[in-house]
């Protein structure tokens, strides 16, 4: 059995399933495959908090609504968070627990029980406390019981037809700000500007790191040649400090995934 036939299976076993959906390249699979295995017996649930930028929420009623599947909006106050401002290692615990119970709420309301998400087989390298929340609530991650590598799940939604296939990787907002460092919403909606300005500059894999008063801007690699132009330069140091910024940086190393996981507020 290869490996979309087995998330098939997998799916089919749940009878009722909801999708705790982002709109990212995993959820957008999973919720392709869900609607496809169940159809109307397969929700997709997306959380609406701080830490997520509006543009991401919008592009989540338009794939839905690509993938046919039923959509359900829920806005959630992520300062009401236990320990999501104070934002200590287990932050990610916190508000996925909270975020998870929420969508679980959702689905019950639905008559389903079954929630899952995107998490895959490359994710279990990374330092990811949320898991544990995940573990406690008995979410299930389909896509990683079938063995799906990000790769896999590119090559399969590029086969499905889902623009997402060439997508770059995000996570929310509140990971841009260094462990210790207290949370606000003017400090992720400063974050969400300024990458949502790199966007529209045509940049794809990126973060803008927020360390108090400095925006330290991660891209790849091959994307740094666009900074070596002094015009370009002066327009984002402009346009980065209308957004609240004091100082703005380049790092020099580019963008690299978990670059946050060991960055705390006095470093």
């Amino acid at each position: 059995m290869d490996k979309l036939e087995k998330l098939k299976s997998i799916i089919k076993s749940y009878k009722t399933m909801a999708v705790a959906f982002s709109g990212g390249v995993d959820s957008t699979l999973l919720a392709k495959v869900a609607h496809e295995v169940l159809g109307d017996q397969a929700i997709a649930i997306t959380i609406h908090g701080n830490m997520h930028a509006g543009y991401e929420i919008e592009e989540s009623k338009e794939l839905a609504e690509e993938i046919g599947i039923k959509h359900v909006i829920k806005s959630v106050d992520a300062f009401e968070i236990e320990n999501f401002v104070r934002n200590d290692d287990l932050r990610c615990y916190y508000c996925k627990k909270e975020v998870f119970s929420t969508i679980g709420e959702i689905a019950k309301s639905y008559g389903i029980t079954t929630i899952c998400d995107g998490s895959n087989v490359d994710d279990l390298g990374d330092y990811r406390p949320g898991m544990k929340a995940l573990e406690e609530l008995d979410v299930k991650s389909p896509l990683l019981e079938a063995g799906l590598s990000k790769q896999d799940i590119r090559d399969l939604s590029k086969a499905y037809g889902l623009y997402t296939w060439e997508k770059a990787a995000f996570a929310c907002l509140a990971t841009r700000i260094p462990t210790d460092e207290e949370i606000t919403e003017d400090k992720l909606r400063k974050i969400e500007k300024a990458e949502q300005y790199l966007i529209e500059k045509g940049f794809v894999q990126f973060r803008v790191r927020c360390h108090g008063d400095m925006a330290r801007i991660e891209v790849d690699p091959k994307e740094r040649v666009k900074f070596y132009d002094e015009a370009f330069m002066t327009e984002v140091d402009d346009m980065f400090k209308s957004y609240g910024f004091r100082y703005v940086s380049l790092d020099l190393s580019g963008y690299k995934k978990g670059n946050m996981n060991n960055v705390r507020k006095e470093d």
